[in-house]
């Protein structure tokens, strides 16, 4: 027994009875239609209600919900069918001429997202097995990845608004997964939160291989070819918030070692201006592709010797050096304006990252960090 609707006050049977009542009434010939001929339902059949027993007809009225006892779960797919597998609800055939009955008072429900149905998510890269360092390096194209764009214009430091200004995006360009290698750089310990923001708006796949892309939000150095690295993002951080914790003001940074980019992006975010030298062709050209489609505007690369620095451009009030030799180049120390810091890995096979402080015209003072792993620095141009 089916309850019957609310809408009715009258029994379910008792509603059909009328109804056939009222509908036009076929002759005999009608009724005795070939077989495969359509007249035999024209009658609805609803003969069974007419016997005024209460129950429901069979195969009438049953909602398309319903067979035998299980619920179906409706599918949003278009064009999908709501009705359980197998089952078949009737439909009455009108002829011409002939108005349609009222429709069967069980209206069907609207579509609705099935119970358990997959929800849409975002993975993130998970923590990666890489060799603790980075260093000079530089992106292997990317392929099918398209970087986050940068309204170009104007001088000074490109700002976090600048390098991220696409909507959330899915997947590696979403600003979500940004944002988590941003708090697992944090739990490693870089608080500084203009260093932490620069990490989460720079898109880093945009730096490496695209067979590489899924891993890029790991906190790991990928190879970016020529026998280079691109740094892991917590080094990253950590070298530059060092430069920030002397409190001076980044107006001129030299970065030694462009490979990708991606430090030099990073570093854009803090500085004013950013020069960035890189001795290997091929990275040098593949690090101006990548930072291309960001259009930031402060930054400079150059193609030479990082161990003799930029004296045309010197003082600096920062140098970072991203690849490790067994002592600092005095070039690049003696470009460093006083009061500014030097952040440089220093060492062969066991390596320590190193803070130089420049504290007068002939003064330094150092202090030695981290154990870190970086590629060497050479010097000549290839």
């Amino acid at each position: 027994m089916t309850t019957p609707p609310k809408r009715f006050p009258l029994p379910l049977a008792d509603v059909m009875s009328r109804r056939q009542r009222q509908a036009p009434v076929l002759d005999k010939a009608s009724r005795a239609s070939p077989a495969g001929a359509p007249p035999a339902a024209m009658t609805r059949a609803a003969a069974p209600a007419s016997q005024g027993n209460g129950k429901t007809p069979t195969g009438g009225n049953l909602s398309p919900n319903t067979h035998g006892g299980l619920r179906a779960a409706a599918t949003p797919m278009a064009g999908a069918s709501a009705r359980p597998g197998g089952a078949q609800t009737p439909h009455a055939v009108v002829p011409k001429g002939l108005a349609r009955p009222a429709s069967a008072p069980h209206a069907q429900p609207a579509p609705h997202a099935a119970k358990g149905a997959p929800r849409p998510t975002v993975k993130t890269a998970g923590t990666g097995h890489a060799q603790p360092g980075a260093a000079v390096g530089a992106r292997g194209a990317v392929r099918g990845v398209t970087a986050t764009k940068v309204s170009a214009g104007g001088t000074g430091r490109a700002s976090a608004s600048a390098l991220g200004n696409s909507p959330d995006g899915i997947g590696l360009t979403s600003e979500r997964v940004r944002a988590r290698m941003a708090e697992r750089v944090a739990a490693s310990g870089v608080k500084h939160p203009g260093v932490l923001a620069a990490l989460a708006t720079v898109p880093r796949h945009g730096f490496v291989d695209a067979a590489l892309a899924n891993q890029a939000y790991e906190d790991a150095a990928l190879p970016i070819g020529h026998g280079q690295t691109i740094s892991k993002p917590s080094v990253v951080g950590r070298m530059i918030e060092l430069l920030l914790a002397g409190g001076r003001p980044l107006e001129k940074v030299l970065e030694i070692g462009t490979g990708c980019g991606y430090q030099a992006a990073v570093l854009s975010c803090v500085a004013r201006d950013v020069y960035s030298i890189e001795r290997v062709r091929p990275l040098h050209e593949r690090a101006k592709a990548n930072l291309r489609p960001l259009r930031v505007p402060n930054i400079r690369l150059h193609y030479g010797d990082g161990r003799l620095g930029l004296p045309t451009v010197a003082p600096f009030d920062g140098i970072v050096i991203a690849a490790a030799g067994l002592e600092i180049p005095d070039a690049l120390i003696d470009q460093l304006a006083v009061g500014a810091r030097l952040i440089a890995p220093v060492g062969g096979e066991q390596q320590i990252l190193t803070l130089i402080e420049r504290t007068g015209t002939r003064q330094w003072r150092e202090t030695q960090l981290d154990r870190v792993l970086f590629v060497p620095l050479k010097s000549g141009i290839i």
